[in-house]
């Protein structure tokens, strides 16, 4: 059985690579669901039912798990997956979200800190994060959160450079830095496309987290605890690719997003 790791477009092949690094021997299998992407400004029933049909899909390609490697589908997906539809469909069978690695490794090393969450319009709206940072018992009070709809775009188009993108990363980021936040937390996989640059607006004071290497370390962690279902994954370092599109601009993005050319499948999802 293969590990499956779905995000709604291609930011997700960011947590891919965390994923390989972290865990080379194990095959993996990655959906996005690039007709439909984003999901960032749907309601949460439409990305639900999107979500659903993904990881419907994961498994019958013979995932044993899946990791929601987007903040969207984690925050406004995962727990009535997890609650009502694994239970009815696939009980054996475990879904992982990307929100809940990046609250434990706040709680290790940031628990006093301001903290900072950039992320789609869905993912800040859901309160998830706040969610998931109130459980372990952190102030509200000390997150501030901004919805960021034009990064996603401006980073496909790859726009983040150009003197419109630079203007609009820094306009979102100026309440974070005016709020002085002492960590700040990517809130969307395409994000970590432009680290480098968020850190340097931030300051060198500021930490930057990554969802994806959360996730990655996380899942080790996982695997570990889980040996019945570890022992069921196949080990031959393979990774495939599936997506509900294959335009040649999907192709572009798949190989500036993983670094080199990787043979994608469609497939249709309903």
């Amino acid at each position: 059985m293969t590990i499956g790791v779905f995000d709604s477009g291609i930011g997700g092949l960011t947590v891919l690579k965390h994923l390989v690094r972290v865990l080379p021997e194990y095959d993996m299998l990655y959906l996005g669901d690039n007709a439909r992407a984003p999901y960032g400004d749907r309601s949460a029933d439409r990305i639900y039912e999107f979500t659903q049909q993904a990881v419907a899909h994961l498994f019958e390609e013979g995932c044993a798990l899946v990791i929601l490697a987007c903040n969207t589908a984690s925050s406004e997906a995962l727990r009535r997956l997890q609650q009502e539809f694994l239970p009815s469909h696939f009980p054996d069978r475990r879904i992982l979200g990307i929100l809940i690695p990046a609250a434990e490794l706040i709680e290790k090393k940031y628990a006093q800190k301001n903290i900072g969450i950039i992320g789609t319009r869905a993912t800040v709206q859901s309160n998830a994060y706040l969610r998931e940072i109130e459980k372990r018992g952190m102030a509200q009070k000390k997150v501030t959160q901004i919805p960021c709809p034009l990064l996603v775009p401006l980073i496909e188009e790859g726009w983040q450079d150009t003197p419109p993108g630079r203007q609009i990363l820094k306009k979102y980021l100026y309440p974070l830095k005016q709020k002085q936040v002492d960590v700040l937390v990517l809130g969307c996989t395409h994000y970590a496309l432009i680290k480098d640059r968020v850190a340097r607006i931030m300051g060198k004071k500021v930490a930057v987290i990554d969802t994806g290497s959360a996730a990655a370390a996380s899942l080790k962690k996982y695997l570990s605890c889980h040996p019945e279902i570890e022992k069921t994954l196949s080990k031959n370092s393979a990774v495939r690719l599936l997506s509900t599109d294959t335009s040649e601009r999907i192709c572009s993005l798949v190989q500036r997003y993983w670094g080199s050319a990787l043979p994608i499948e469609q497939i249709t999802l309903e």
